[in-house]
């Protein structure tokens, strides 16, 4: 990847006549922060001097270390096409968070990920490239502008105009992509009525982190202009399919193999590629409230609707949590396919990195392949082979993380303890909610 220079950034605002800059970080929810300077900053911020108050910012620091800087990082200059403004152009540098001593702060979920694939490093591999899925749905917003839950279209999965009514927004996304320098892969209409995917390629992690946060922005700002809502919520709608976001990873070593594949098994898989699988099925449970962090992930991991719910794997089968895809050689990869886009990216990458590196050094390379239908098959059939459920909800959930060392290891102790803290939070509020089902079916009866 092409170094960005701190004069490149310099000359590259002047020629577009950039006035603010929105400098961005991410708190332990995946939500984009930013401190925004007008253009005079710039060159203050390009040496690390813009300072914030974390203590503001959930899960960062306590009210007694409030003093946070911003490090940009100079690779992610981005001119937002979709900010211009009559004033002049607004810009876009995604930060690591630092204390004021000038130590990485270990709360920052970007600053999380590199240590992780620093460890990766550690241990004899060069890069996790990354390739993800995200799904959305497309709602309708009123004559005042606010959200609705009324669908855009009621197309399904690969459906073209006149039924997919989300195809000219959907270019748009794709097209203002392509302008910030993404390379496209495939969009489509997916299963249920105004739910759409849209795929880039694969990066590496860290790149991979960023461009989904980017994407989501892109989505979202889009579908205003359209005068449409765009979430990534996974189930708002019932009865109809949730949106995830399918997670393809693949390890490769310093001369850019991938090391997945071996061409001389009967499967194209290496030992290393099992091991990791091994490992992301033994710490699934664990990882699933940072890969399924809401209260609602749990409405879209049910039977019925595509979305995995039983911890296997298979090179064939959609039934199973983890998919191998059929191409092979430098594309040979695992599919993850319980993750939803609510999830924080550097975090979700962090702790399935380490769950499949676990399984290499343990050596976990006899999980069996599934390549029955497993919705076909009743509890106790799926417990006699073997197969585990992922966790029904977010308080199970955060109880497999609880038990889970390497998935701790993994987002070190202030990021831990500060996700179990909001999410305990989260889950109390949310079962002491009476629901309009609630009312529905209990109200008359008793």
């Amino acid at each position: 990847m092409t170094k960005i220079t701190r004069q490149q950034i310099i000359d590259d605002a002047k020629e577009n006549q950039v006035k603010y800059i929105r400098l961005c970080f991410t708190d332990i929810h995946g939500v984009i922060k930013n401190v925004e300077i007008p253009e005079e900053g710039l060159e203050d911020a390009l040496d690390n001097n813009v300072m914030f108050d974390g203590s503001s910012i959930d899960g960062f620091s306590r009210i007694e270390e409030t003093d946070m800087y911003l490090y940009p990082d100079y690779n992610t200059w981005l001119v937002l096409p979709w900010e211009n403004t009559e004033y002049g152009n607004v810009a876009r540098l995604i930060c690591d968070v630092h204390r004021p001593d000038g130590e990485p702060f270990e709360g920052d979920p970007r600053v999380n990920l590199k240590k992780n694939l620093k460890y990766m490093q550690t241990k004899g591999f060069h890069r996790l490239k990354v390739g993800v899925e995200p799904e959305f749905f497309l709602f309708q917003r009123d004559s005042q502008g606010e959200v609705t839950l009324a669908f855009n279209d009621r197309g399904g999965y690969f459906d073209l105009g006149p039924v997919d009514a989300g195809e000219d927004c959907r270019r748009d996304i794709v097209l203002e992509l392509q302008k910030l320098g993404f390379k496209m892969e495939a969009s489509h209409h997916e299963v249920s009525p105004s739910q759409h995917e849209i795929n880039f390629e694969f990066d590496d992690a860290l790149e991979a982190a960023d461009k989904l946060q980017t994407f989501k922005l892109v989505v979202r700002n889009v579908a205003k202009r359209h005068n449409l809502h765009a979430t990534f919520m996974p189930k708002p709608i019932e009865g109809v399919n949730g949106s995830g976001m399918h997670i393809n990873c693949s390890l490769s070593d310093s001369d850019g193999n991938n090391v997945f594949d071996d061409p001389k098994t009967e499967d194209g898989m290496s030992e290393i590629a099992k091991g990791w699988i091994g490992g992301i099925i033994d710490h699934a449970r664990g990882y699933t409230a940072i890969t399924n962090p809401i209260v609602n992930s749990y409405k879209r991991l049910i039977p019925g609707y595509e979305a995995p719910t039983y911890i296997s794997w298979s090179d064939s089968n959609r039934s199973v949590m983890v998919r191998i895809p059929s191409a092979r050689g430098k594309k040979t990869r695992t599919e993850i396919r319980s993750v939803d886009a609510t999830a924080n990216p550097y975090l979700a990458m962090a702790v399935i990195l380490r769950s499949g590196l676990d399984g290499i050094e343990n050596g976990r390379t006899d999980t069996e392949p599934v390549r029955m239908n497993l919705y076909a098959l009743d509890r106790k059939t799926r417990e006699e082979m073997g197969i585990k459920n992922l966790p029904g909800n977010l308080k199970d959930a955060l109880k497999e993380l609880n038990g889970d060392k390497i998935v701790q290891e993994a987002l070190g102790n202030h990021i831990y303890e500060k996700f179990l803290i909001a999410k305990e939070a989260e889950w109390e509020d949310y079962r002491g909610r009476v629901s309009q089902w609630e009312r529905d079916t209990f109200l008359k009866m008793f």
